[in-house]
């Protein structure tokens, strides 16, 4: 089934990437930003900012007061945001499209002149939500902590993927002006970074607006590459349980995956799918429905490039159930799984639910926007928007049991338990 939205690429002379999808029906365009960048490119001592950098970039640049960027886009129409993962930092907003030259100018010139506006003041300032942020999201938070705890129990010290995006605390406050400027130098330029433009706009004026307000900025030196991640399947177990104040007790295993981009990926994520996606998954029906031993359950694959990728399953116990039966259940039928493979409806049902899934994104500019320069930014391939879900729907139910056999077992995996103190318990 393939896609055709139109696909139109070019490169500036500074190396910037720039791809336009033009799209009349509304009057709406989308501009998405992705910087090469991620928390697996800081090396140790860094951590932390370039998620840091999400922040700073919204605090003002040379021509652009602190907190401006935001007004004057909010005032054109736009919504906007960013966020920061493992792979990569984006930035985006979509706006009526007569707000495209006020939406591509302020990006340019936060990647052009950010520094001009990175003072003492702004890196204390913006330190401070930072820590603000993890104590919200992460620490004071029932389970904020999980996905910390998970990705320290399943890479070794040191690799690419063993901290989260939000980073060290310490590392932050250690950090001074001068090492966030030399990151910024190192990653923030045109030729690290892709463009993408889609909605209410002729393909040539979106490439002639690109050049006008992106052109003039100058390549900064090939950033080094992020360090190798690869790494195979889990071998052992590993836990880490935790007493704490949470609403229910629960139980999240993590598994390593096979790099994304793969079919090997692809049908490793349909098996935690057919195992925990939707009402009709096998997870779904017996610990939830059937049996009643838990409130819900949820899973998936999460696909990264660095050599390796990751997927969940997590189970909350229902009121007065032994935590230590939804581990049991969730081992039997993921040691099922890989014993007794998938039938071919299951497999058609989950394949039918990504494919869902992959047009809902797509049916909105700001969604297919920030597919567009994913691919383009992560696989060199901007039109994969338009052949991804057939990659989905390729996949056999032969390569899906393979999968779990190699990736998605019972004796391979870390897992975190969150148990409610006594006290509450007796409550």
């Amino acid at each position: 089934m393939p896609l055709t939205y139109p696909i139109a690429e070019q490169t500036l002379d500074n190396g910037l990437r720039v791809v336009v999808s033009s799209d009349r029906a509304v009057p709406i365009v989308a501009v998405n930003l992705w910087y090469d960048v991620g928390s697996r490119h800081e090396p140790p001592g860094l951590t932390g900012f370039a998620h840091l950098f999400e922040h700073l970039m919204f605090q003002g640049s040379r021509n652009v007061a602190s907190g401006q960027h935001f007004s004057l886009l909010e005032t054109a129409g736009a919504s906007l945001n960013a966020s920061t993962f493992f792979d990569r930092t984006n930035y985006f907003e979509s706006l009526p499209s007569g707000g495209l030259d006020l939406a591509l100018w302020l990006e340019a010139d936060r990647m052009g002149y950010l520094l001009d506006a990175v003072n003492q003041e702004n890196l204390d300032n913006q330190r401070d939500v930072v820590k603000e942020e993890k104590r919200q999201s992460y620490d004071n938070r029932p389970y904020g902590d999980s996905y910390e705890r998970l990705v320290r129990l399943a890479f070794p010290e040191g690799h690419p993927y063993a901290h989260m995006t939000i980073g060290s605390m310490a590392d932050l406050d250690a950090a001074s002006v001068e090492d966030v400027h030399a990151f910024f130098r190192k990653y923030y330029g045109p030729n690290n970074a892709v463009l993408t433009i889609v909605g209410d706009v002729s393909t040539d004026d979106a490439f002639d607006a690109a050049k006008r307000y992106f052109g003039h900025l100058p390549a900064i030196p090939a950033p080094p590459p992020a360090p190798d991640g690869t790494i195979g399947p889990m071998t052992g177990v590993q836990r880490d349980d935790v007493t704490s104040d949470v609403p229910s007790d629960l139980i999240t295993m993590m598994f390593r995956l096979p790099v994304d981009g793969t079919p090997e990926l692809d049908a490793a994520g349909l098996a935690l799918d057919i195992l925990a996606a939707g009402q009709s998954g096998r997870l779904n029906r017996r610990l939830v429905r059937d049996e009643q031993i838990a409130q819900s359950v949820s899973g998936g694959a999460l696909p990264l490039i660095g050599g390796v990728s990751f997927g969940t399953l997590t189970g909350i116990a229902s009121d007065g159930i032994d935590l230590q039966k939804v581990e049991d259940a969730l081992l039997e039928e993921i040691e099922k799984l890989a014993l007794e493979g998938v039938g071919e409806e299951e497999l058609t049902t989950v394949q039918a639910q990504a494919e869902r899934d992959w047009l809902e994104q797509l049916a909105t500019c700001a969604g297919r926007a920030d597919e567009i320069s994913h691919h383009a930014l992560l696989f060199g391939d901007a039109n994969r928007i338009n052949t991804r879900i057939d990659q989905v729907q390729a996949v056999t139910v032969e390569q899906v049991q393979a999968a779990a056999r190699k990736w998605i077992r019972a004796e391979g995996r870390v897992q975190v338990t969150y148990r409610r103190t006594e006290s509450e318990e007796q409550e």
